[in-house]
């Protein structure tokens, strides 16, 4: 006799008024989920997995509603139960770990506080045990110093810290169903196994069942039992984790597959099959490092920050010793040949961005050199910089394709910007000429340049920043996470463009990533950070295959994988 599933969705239907009709989000889809199983729900964007966890945990916007179906838990009808009965389940039976933990927590509101606050609503303690358990809560999910903690406010936590306490928050009351809404977006990938080790075991230790929604097919191979594939609300392909990635048969889940960074691919085996005008690889075709002239040389570069005033502040006035600047960069060195891509990685607070943001000049250093093209930069203040023809020769693609874009320009202006500041048109053409050609140059169409940040998918956000940092034919590109935000099979059209363009114009790029599969990919020469310290530097092939470093080997390890498909 086959067990009854803990939680069976049937011809589950959502839909959303909009001010052109009604969107249906998820269509007629059927998904089982067993006691003690983690089941991962996998697709894009605009997929309908995180709008298929809202409709379960009844948390659907005004505009949204359940149209037809059932999701039966426990025995229990949640598509029809009343809402107090409802409030009841979520987080003493039901419970989810949200996208976004900084978000997900009350900013004004000590941690311990709010984990007190979801058992007393489910009346599991009384107020002299609440602290307490809290306490408990916070050690559970292996956070140092839990008494200490539980007097921190959000701000005062790093995001995987954040992240442990929504976790803390999701399991407090011992639920029997889990949902993690893509949990790791955001952390680099230490932290993420970090996070996913420790949803896994509590899941494992407490016989709980789980939801893992993600567009991380590596995340979905390492921790699920099996695997729901959706597109456009649809589930496509349903099977146990080996099954799906070994021998996809739908073809969405071969793209999908095909779009994953893997060791040993090439940038143009990311790009679906149909496609016929692959962008160059970087290894078949740059010319050796020993080719590249050096264009960027940084020597002894210091970045360093006072610490926040404190008692100690005090004592300095009295005569006493003052504290130590606490060093975000310590004294490293480096170069960027011309034609050259070199990747800088390494886990959040290594310093890669501040590295980034002294050479972009966008902050000033306290010591050392950046030397591009034969002048040290460091002698032109950050703030006068945007002033120096040597702006115009630097550019910078942000992480977040949506906050780097002005709201209130249309595509067109946006890509326009730099050349308003620093005119480069050419003899006869206008600016809407140059800024088509741009657009042609990345792959946006036409049609879009008119529209709003608001009215652009991400992959197209990420495109007009592209254009935008080419405008002025820059001599070397800064890209500070340019995919992190993006669906993979974007992600692999957006890589493409960039080595196609880098090829065309012969630009140099400085690559910062956490995701070593992608630098690999793109980058010639590799330099991996920790704690403001470059500890290993060398040809990307040569350190991916043998690192030296204990930190690069960890690193490496880190990155989960989906097994290749046959």
């Amino acid at each position: 006799m086959i067990p009854s599933p803990l939680l069976a969705i049937r011809n589950l239907t959502v839909e959303f008024a909009t001010r052109r009709g009604t969107v249906t989000a998820v269509k007629a889809i059927d998904i089982d989920v067993g006691k003690g199983e983690t089941v991962a729900i996998v697709g894009e964007s605009g997929s309908g997995k995180s709008v298929t966890s809202y409709a379960l945990m009844r948390i659907l916007d005004r505009a949204g509603r359940i149209a037809s179906g059932s999701m039966i838990f426990s025995g229990l009808e949640l598509a029809r139960m009343p809402e107090l009965e409802m409030r009841n389940l979520r987080g003493r039976e039901l419970s989810m770990i949200f996208q976004n933990p900084r978000a997900a927590l009350n900013p004004i509101r000590k941690i311990g506080h709010q984990i007190e606050d979801v058992l007393r609503q489910h009346a599991l303690v009384g107020a002299t045990q609440a602290q307490q358990r809290a306490i408990e809560a916070l050690a559970n999910v292996r956070i140092a110093r839990p008494e200490e903690r539980y007097h921190a406010y959000p701000f005062e936590l790093s995001g995987g810290m954040c992240q442990r306490v929504v976790i803390a928050l999701a399991l407090a009351c011992r639920p029997q169903l889990l949902i993690a809404d893509e949990p790791t977006t955001g952390l680099d990938v230490t932290t993420q196994k970090a996070v996913m080790d420790l949803v896994s075991e509590l899941t494992r230790e407490r016989a709980m069942s789980s939801i893992l929604i993600t567009h991380d097919l590596g995340l979905a191979a390492a921790y699920a039992d099996r695997v729901v594939v959706m597109e456009k609300g649809d589930v496509v392909e349903t099977a146990d984790a080996d099954t799906i990635f070994r021998t996809p048969y739908h073809a969405y889940t071969r793209k999908l597959m095909r779009a994953t960074p893997r060791p040993g691919c090439q940038l143009r085996d990311l790009l679906p099959e149909e496609t016929t005008s692959p962008a160059p690889s970087p290894v078949a075709d740059q010319p050796s490092k020993q080719q590249h002239a050096p264009l960027l040389r940084v020597e002894n570069l210091i970045k360093e920050y006072p610490k926040a005033k404190s008692a100690g502040s005090l004592l300095s006035l009295l005569g006493g010793k003052s504290e130590e600047p606490f060093r975000a960069v310590n004294a490293i060195s480096f170069c960027v040949g011309r034609g050259e891509s070199v990747g800088l990685v390494g886990e959040s607070g290594c310093g890669k961005s501040t590295t980034s943001l002294m050479v972009a000049r966008l902050i000033d250093a306290t010591s050392g050199r950046i030397e591009f093209d034969g002048t040290d930069l460091t002698q032109i203040p950050a703030r006068q910089f945007a002033a120096s023809p040597f702006r115009a020769r630097i550019q910078m693609v942000f992480q977040d394709p949506t906050d780097s874009l002005n709201p209130r320009f249309t595509a067109a202006r946006a890509i326009a910007d730099p050349l308003l500041r620093f005119p480069r048109l050419k003899h006869g053409e206008s600016m809407r000429q140059r800024c088509e050609k741009l657009a042609g140059q990345v792959g946006l169409p036409l049609d879009l340049l008119d529209r709003f940040p608001h009215q652009l998918s991400g992959g197209q956000k990420a495109r007009v920043g592209i254009a935008r940092a080419i405008a002025l034919e820059p001599d070397l590109i800064i890209l500070d996470e340019p995919t992190a935000a993006l669906d993979v099979s974007v992600q692999a059209v957006v890589l493409n463009l960039l080595q196609e363009l880098k090829q065309k114009l012969g630009m140099s790029y400085l690559f910062v990533s956490h995701d070593l599969h992608v630098v690999g990919l793109m980058c010639d020469r590799l330099i991996v950070m920790r704690g403001g310290e470059i500890v290993e530097q060398g040809n990307s092939a040569d350190i991916l295959a043998n690192p030296r470093h204990e930190y690069t080997q960890a690193l490496i390890a880190a990155i989960p994988a989906p097994p290749a498909s046959k």
